[in-house]
């Protein structure tokens, strides 16, 4: 007999991805840390394959967990669409709006989305997602998500353009490139954009540049580079400096990273312009006070 996989433990796994571990998953889930990690035992179980494994002090999937999550937010996503039809949009169903962004700037672009939407919506639940550009558009496109604000570049789903943000060099307070190697950075896994923009711009100027630590979340790059193993390219609204870390102004000037907004098929457009129109506000006002 085939396994059956049980969708509540898929939503822990999914929950582990989005939100970079067990212990944030435990929280947005409302549930123990120890309820989450027998959710995904019970997967392994059924599945009788590996799905995450220690690395360090980190959780990591497995190729095996990596597949997994991909159908699993296949499977979500239908059981999560089916009932919004089957309940209609007067159901409990369209009391939740769910919002995703990119890693970079979602500390200050998803607070400004959720109180967009509570604005219109007051009665409504709101869910967050954080996750890769190209995975946001996909989950929007399924259905999952109702807006996602993402890079731009990062995919060839066409948006609504909605600003940018400006890219600055980080690393840890005292930490220096050395002398006859090339230059060390830290990065997200390819492909990754801002990955792409600080190769890039370093090999323009000759400089040359490899990646010697890299992760799939953007916190990974953050612990990376307060370790002192490199220099990180970051994305941050309003220049503000990352804890741990201090600006690197002997590094080229590198553009800012264009963002988009797209919207589910058959969402409420005073919703969604609203919500499109508070992060143009907040992208808008952090560049002017940069450039102030």
């Amino acid at each position: 007999m085939r396994p059956v996989l049980d969708i509540v433990a898929l939503r822990s796994l999914i929950a582990v991805a989005d939100y970079g571990g067990f212990h944030r998953a435990a929280g947005v889930l409302a549930l123990s840390q120890s309820a989450v990690s027998q959710h995904v035992r019970r997967l392994e179980k059924s599945l009788g394959i590996p799905v995450v494994e220690r690395d360090g002090r980190k959780t990591r999937f497995t190729v095996h967990g990596a597949q997994l999550l991909e159908e699993a937010r296949l499977i979500v996503g239908a059981h999560d669409a089916a009932v919004r039809r089957l309940l209609g949009e007067e159901g409990p169903a369209a009391a939740t709006v769910v919002i995703g962004a990119t890693e970079h700037g979602a500390d200050q672009i998803l607070p400004v989305l959720t109180e967009a939407v509570r604005e219109v919506r007051p009665e409504a639940e709101v869910r967050v997602r954080i996750d890769r550009s190209a995975r946001l558009t996909e989950a929007v496109e399924r259905g999952e998500l109702d807006l996602a604000v993402y890079v731009t570049e990062a995919t060839a789903t066409a948006g609504t353009p909605v600003g940018a943000l400006p890219l600055r060099w980080y690393a840890a307070p005292g930490w220096k490139p050395p002398a006859a190697a090339p230059l060390p950075l830290v990065a997200i896994n390819a492909p990754c954009v801002i990955r792409r923009r600080a190769l890039t711009e370093l090999a323009a100027r000759h400089t040359p540049a490899t990646v010697v630590a890299e992760a799939g979340y953007l916190a990974g790059v953050l612990d990376a580079a307060r370790a002192g193993l490199g220099a990180a390219l970051l994305a941050v609204p309003g220049g503000q400096s990352p804890e741990g870390l201090t600006p690197r102004r002997d590094l080229p000037a590198v553009p800012p990273v264009r963002l988009s907004a797209l919207a589910r098929r058959g969402s409420e457009p005073s919703l969604i312009g609203a919500a499109v129109e508070a992060v143009r506000a907040l992208l808008a006002s952090r560049e002017a006070g940069r450039a102030a």
